[in-house]
């Protein structure tokens, strides 16, 4: 068999790591030329919650001659289009791609190569990537968990998982839009307030500021996903539409207690969109809090906070506003 991780950036080298440490052989493809010369010299170095340097394979875009039979893609999603279609001539006919990115990027990836061919993978760890064969793993070893499931009728869905789960826990979802959701609702409100501040999501959940803008974005989210019909799945067995939903100030004052603690395994966690941004590249909010505002929109949900989020990232970008925490007043 033949697996290949597309995009083996922060998270990427980290799976990769775990996934060539059982045994089993994998391309880590990348077109950063001195992460892909480093993680030939010296193996994949992984940091943070857990340390230790693992042999790879690893390739340039431009090297690749073979036709896999899983590609776990982790690029972004902007440039999704050109890669899809690019990794279309290096995937077997019975293969599947398993996208790992943000977002809902099935549907469109479905029609470059087929519904049957597309897996999505939603994953609730985080890394950062520190270049040339080093990424820090920032969430906690026991919150290593892969919600995994098909957009059509799921071409390799089960060795999938088995590749996920030497890394962390895999679970087969049949309500995948719903395990999609989950991790949306969470990314939107600290992935996107990361990224707004600068700040990571235990600062986000401590500060009481930002964990009422991150509060309202929840509220948002699970509001969109009722007018839409998504029954959110849970995230490492909690409830989070429901432990977040409110109505009553009772229920609000809880909600707003619990969120320091449901972030406290992923306290260290930066945004993979902050990290962008300061590279000087674009990041992927159109397609994070983006998505949330444009459901929000079809099924005529407001939702003020994940607008902001997006109109202040898209400023940042702009060079209009500066990454601190002092945005966080624009929201008010």
């Amino acid at each position: 068999m033949k697996y290949a991780i597309y995009g083996a950036g922060a998270m990427g080298t980290v799976l990769g790591a775990y996934i060539a440490r059982s045994g089993i052989e994998i391309d880590l493809i990348n077109r950063n030329e001195k992460h892909v010369a480093a993680l030939r010299e010296k193996g994949a170095t992984i940091t943070g919650s857990v340390n230790f340097t693992q042999k790879v394979n690893a390739l340039l875009p431009s090297e690749m001659t073979e036709k896999y039979d899983i590609i776990l893609l982790m690029t972004k999603q902007r440039q999704n289009a050109e890669i899809v279609t690019f990794l279309k001539d290096y995937l077997k006919e019975d293969g599947a791609l398993c996208t790992c990115q943000n977002g809902l990027p099935e549907p469109k990836i479905a029609d470059i190569i087929g519904a049957d061919r597309t897996l999505g993978c939603a994953i609730a760890w985080g890394a950062t990537f520190h270049g040339e064969g080093v990424s820090e793993l920032t969430s906690s070893p026991d919150a290593l968990t892969f919600s995994l499931g098909a957009y059509g009728k799921g071409n390799r869905l089960q060795e999938t998982a088995d590749l996920l789960s030497k890394m962390g826990t895999v679970t087969i979802e049949k309500n995948f839009i719903g395990a999609r959701w989950s991790k949306l609702l969470i990314n939107s409100a600290f992935s996107g307030l990361s990224t707004v501040t600068g700040a990571t999501f235990g600062e986000v959940s401590k500060n009481k500021a930002s964990r009422k803008i991150a509060q309202r974005i929840i509220k948002e989210c699970i509001d969109v996903a009722k007018a839409a019909g998504i029954t959110v799945e849970p995230v490492q067995g909690h409830r989070i539409d429901k432990l977040f939903d409110y109505k009553g100030a009772i229920k609000k004052a809880i909600s707003f207690a619990l969120i320091p603690v449901a972030m406290k395994k992923h306290r260290a966690l930066i945004s993979s969109m902050l990290q962008d941004l300061r590279h000087g590249k674009r990041c992927e909010i159109d397609f994070i809090n983006g998505v949330v505002s444009e459901y929000g929109r079809k099924y005529g949900v407001p939702t003020p906070c994940n607008d902001k989020t997006v109109e202040i990232v898209r400023g940042i970008e702009d060079g209009k506003y500066e990454i601190c925490f002092e945005n966080i007043a624009f929201y008010d």
